[in-house]
């Protein structure tokens, strides 16, 4: 998805199809997002096949329609690839589960993934964030895009108790689940390769926890924390923990590599960001908040209207599908003035909702931003400049804006 916006143009509301993956490896989906939040801030369409749904695209009313289960529920899915198909793990998995349950499952898992909890793990993540940049020390071409979608696997993989040698093939799997028509990652349809990877990666999570059952003992990762997770004086069932374990792999996999490549792109086209970054380190925190607000990686979440809802001068009906657009809401103007302007120094960046918002906001969000802080406090203070070093091709998926390439040349730095 273009990051950055190209020249205003006529948009005829009647006949944008938020849908189309061409818009979005393509296309300009910004330009039609400001049209919609002006003039259409809920909009409705029809899909050719009869699904149909209603798009949000302020912020108030994105952060009303993922903070609000009461109004719009989580137990029909929660992603667009799942429109007109209710998901069968409504009330197993914790992102298709509403509160009192989701609060419960949430906070016994997300024990180990506070912001203190993963504090320890800074080191481990360090080192493993200069290993993953030293193949582009040298000069050489260095495609970041390509490989950052391992990023994740080798900062998390340890964590979570994966082998390396399983890394790549969930990399893969994971892509599959989040791109299903990207043509780097599809298996025949988009059906059989959502098919496909749900199926791989539970059978995957199930098969880890039967090992380690079998193993008996703790090694500390965070499929033994699942394992001994208690809601009440209940543990987790062996599907609960499946699931759950499959949405941790999803979570890890999705957002810090597209906000990575997505965030450098920024950086190499504004030279002067890149300087005021590398010249002042105190600004990455701010840096990885901007960059979660203008890459918005996870560019939108779906819910059902549980009755009639009035939102952005319209009704849902009840049952209807509702889109909440989260690469729209970050660029709403009425929330951070010069939307279209990236920039590290930017009061409110933090207000983001790249994580989500709400009782659904993101479980990982602590071990992404401390991921995020560390790599490029790495990457600034290695290089002294970035290029681009050929086109970057865009992720084909309505679900999740990204790149599959970004071909780099990097300077290293040779001063402190």
């Amino acid at each position: 998805m273009r990051l950055t916006p190209g020249a205003g143009s006529d948009v005829d509301l009647d006949r944008v199809d938020l849908f189309d993956l061409d818009l979005y490896t393509e296309g300009d989906p910004h330009r039609i997002w400001d049209v919609m939040r002006a003039k259409a801030p809920l909009h409705h369409q029809v899909l050719p096949d009869g699904r149909e749904f209603w798009s949000v695209t302020r912020y108030e009313d994105v952060c009303r329609v993922l903070g609000d289960h009461r109004e719009f529920t989580s137990e029909r899915g929660t992603v667009v690839t799942h429109l007109g198909v209710d998901d069968v793990a409504a009330g197993k998995l914790l992102t298709s589960t509403d509160p009192p349950r989701h609060t419960q499952v949430r906070r016994a898992i997300g024990s180990r993934l506070t912001a203190r909890a993963v504090a320890p793990w800074a080191d481990g993540i360090r080192r493993a964030i200069v290993r993953f940049l030293e193949p582009a020390l040298d000069g050489g071409t260095f495609d970041l895009a390509e490989q950052a979608l391992r990023l994740p696997a080798i900062v998390t993989g340890p964590l979570l108790g994966i082998p390396e040698r399983d890394w790549d093939e969930l990399v893969q799997l994971t892509a599959m689940v989040t791109a299903p028509s990207d043509p780097h990652f599809r298996h025949g349809s988009e059906a059989a390769t959502l098919a496909i990877s749900h199926h791989e990666l539970v059978t995957y999570v199930t098969d880890r926890v039967e090992r380690r059952r079998s193993a008996g003992g703790e090694d500390g990762s965070l499929f033994d924390h699942l394992m001994s997770v208690r809601v009440g004086d209940v543990p987790l069932t062996d599907e609960e923990i499946a699931l759950d374990g499959y949405s941790i792999l999803l979570g890890a996999n999705v957002t810090t590599p597209h906000t990575v490549s997505g965030t450098v792109l920024a950086l190499v086209e504004r030279p002067e960001q890149f300087e005021k970054a590398r010249a002042d380190p105190s600004l990455v925190p701010n840096l990885v908040e901007e960059g979660l607000r203008w890459t918005s990686a996870a560019c939108n979440f779906m819910r059902y209207a549980v009755s009639d809802v009035r939102i952005g001068g319209g009704t849902i009906p009840a049952g209807g599908a509702v889109v909440a657009w989260i690469g729209s809401a970050n660029r709403d103007e009425a929330r951070f003035p010069d939307p279209h302007e990236f920039d590290i120094t930017r009061t409110g960046a933090k207000q983001q909702v790249a994580f989500g918002f709400g009782s659904h906001f993101c479980i990982g969000a602590p071990l992404a931003r401390m991921t995020l802080r560390i790599f490029f406090e790495e990457l600034l203070g290695r290089f002294e400049s970035i290029e681009t070093h050929g086109e970057a091709q865009h992720l084909r998926s309505y679900f999740i804006a990204g790149m599959t390439h970004l071909p780099i040349v990097a300077r290293k730095r040779t001063t402190p």
